[in-house]
């Protein structure tokens, strides 16, 4: 289950900042509690990013100390503690961060998102419902296409294609709508309505390995051999390292 939208508000990443960087557990000096917990922050981020778990919770649980009142400390606090499989700490984590940041769009996203994901869909859906109608929210398609993803998740087919096209309604060429709609008509049989979405998808927005792989599934589907292998060859040679690319390799054509 792949949501949309930004890790954290205000998080900054990719500042060039160096992982071996002294990080002490006390202040550096000149630094107050809360520009110290915003460094430890982008470099708990930074670990996250390259799968140093253990140095991401050391270094989130500094900034906790320095600066727990954060609704940004907390929500990178739940996304770790949630890559650690420590779902009650996440939880713990992200409702504070909820609570700390509740005119916060992006944050109440994110925590909807694990709503979704630890099986409390209707809470995560009417938050992302929530989240949609913020005015100081900026993409509420963001939220809607994120409603849909979640219903869709405990095999809300209907609700979900509704949730994408309001979406589409706020945002004609949105890439994650058009491709989740494709697929929804892939899964109930229509490959002529799961093609005409991949065409939708790529006359307005860049290719990438998920689309590719629903206009192959749909025209091997629709009979048209010669057309699905036109998209089969620009997975492979476009994204070789993708998922979709290894499932061709292996000879999957789900």
């Amino acid at each position: 289950m792949r949501f949309v939208g930004p890790i954290a508000a205000a998080v900054m990443l990719g500042l060039g900042l160096s992982l071996g960087a002294c990080v002490h557990s006390g202040l550096a000096p000149g630094k107050t509690g809360a520009q110290a917990a915003s460094v430890n922050v982008q470099l708990a981020i930074e670990y996250m990013k390259i799968d140093k778990l253990s140095a991401a919770r050391e270094t989130i649980e500094r900034a906790l100390t320095q600066d727990g009142g954060n609704a940004n400390v907390q929500l990178t606090a739940g996304l770790i503690y949630e890559r650690l499989n420590e779902t009650a700490k996440a939880e713990k984590a992200y409702s504070l961060a909820a609570r700390l940041g509740r005119q916060d769009p992006n944050i109440q996203n994110n925590y909807a998102g694990f709503l979704c994901r630890t099986g409390k869909a209707a809470a995560g859906e009417k938050l992302f419902v929530e989240t949609a109608r913020n005015p100081a929210y900026q993409t509420p398609e963001v939220a809607l296409v994120n409603a849909g993803v979640c219903v869709e998740s405990v095999g809300d087919a209907l609700d979900a294609e509704r949730y994408f096209n309001k979406a589409l309604a706020l945002r004609p060429n949105l890439p994650e709508a058009i491709l989740q709609l494709g697929n929804l008509a892939m899964d109930s049989g229509d490959a002529a309505q799961a093609l005409s979405f991949t065409q939708r998808y790529l006359a307005a927005n860049p290719a990438n390995a998920e689309v590719l792989w629903l206009g192959f599934r749909a025209q091997r589907k629709l009979g048209d051999n010669t057309a699905a292998a036109g998209f089969a060859r620009r997975v492979q040679t476009e994204f070789p390292n993708s998922e979709q690319a290894q499932l061709m390799r292996s000879g999957t054509n789900r």
